[in-house]
């Protein structure tokens, strides 16, 4: 955890005054904690028994006396605060905007471009002690590596030692090489020649189509950038007896494209 918020305030503007807007018993929050520990900053812990609203998050932004503050959000958080007038102008407050837990759509960045608020998105999970790669390039003593299969594979001195009461577990996703610990996520991905990651999405969720194996998350990025005006898309496989399974797509926003019209305009961009 220390080894982790220290590559974090390496990227960042330094240490800083955080906003804790998620609930502390998940990896991201958690962090938010320490991170305020090795700063000796008192983060300003947003009340969350409405649930989470722009409210109650403009108000705890209104809280924060530092200079410099930070916060962590999930990308559902960060559309439902760019909706709101006062939700986007309360995330101008923060310099860095770390988002996580899920894809961060296209669109999204877009948006929170337009809007003046930064957002870094980050990849990781509570094996890596959180988010160790951001915006597609590992914090400092973050390693990469992507096997034959595409898995991606993530090593440093933030990666846990395995799986309390679960040798098998831990025997399956962990490893020390070179005195460094590694993990094997079940995600799959790539590293440019910029030596940024980019994510595929996960092992299990790859749709093989007539021996043609599809990354879901290609397909939505691809549509979503097409179509604008939707909100959001996801695509799955549908079983099929010719193909063994199809491409499906479920989207919502006003006036959604009909299939043909999917097929016709990404047709020479996608397999």
């Amino acid at each position: 955890m220390r080894a982790s918020a220290a590559g974090t305030y390496a990227v960042l503007h330094g240490p800083g005054q955080w906003l804790l807007a998620i609930p502390p018993q998940h990896i991201a929050g958690l962090q938010v904690l320490v991170r305020s520990i090795l700063s000796g900053t008192t983060p300003v812990i947003m009340d969350r028994d409405a649930g989470f609203t722009p409210q109650a998050f403009a108000a705890a932004t209104a809280a924060l006396t530092g200079e410099t503050a930070y916060t962590s959000l999930v990308p559902t958080q960060v559309g439902r605060l760019l909706d709101d007038p006062a939700g986007a102008a309360a995330l101008r407050r923060f310099a860095v905007v770390l988002v996580g837990g899920s894809a961060v759509p296209l669109t999204l960045r877009e948006r929170a471009l337009a809007a003046g608020v930064r957002l870094v998105a980050t990849y990781g999970m509570s094996e890596s002690a959180g988010g160790c790669v951001y915006d597609g390039r590992p914090l400092p003593g973050v390693e990469i590596a992507i096997d034959d299969d595409e898995r991606i594979h993530l090593g440093g001195p933030m990666i846990a030692h395995g799986y309390l009461g679960r040798p098998d577990l831990t025997a399956a996703g962990f490893s020390t090489r070179v005195g460094l610990r590694w993990f094997a996520t079940d995600d799959l991905g790539a590293i440019g020649a910029d030596g940024r990651l980019t994510v595929h999405g996960r092992r299990d969720d790859v749709i093989t189509t007539g021996g043609l194996k599809v990354h879901p998350r290609v397909v939505e990025e691809a549509v979503l950038t097409a179509y604008p005006g939707l909100k959001s898309v996801v695509a799955v496989g549908v079983p099929d007896p010719e193909w063994g399974q199809i491409v499906a797509l479920a989207v919502t926003g006003e006036h959604p494209p009909t299939r043909d019209e999917v097929r016709d305009r990404l047709r020479g961009e996608l397999a």
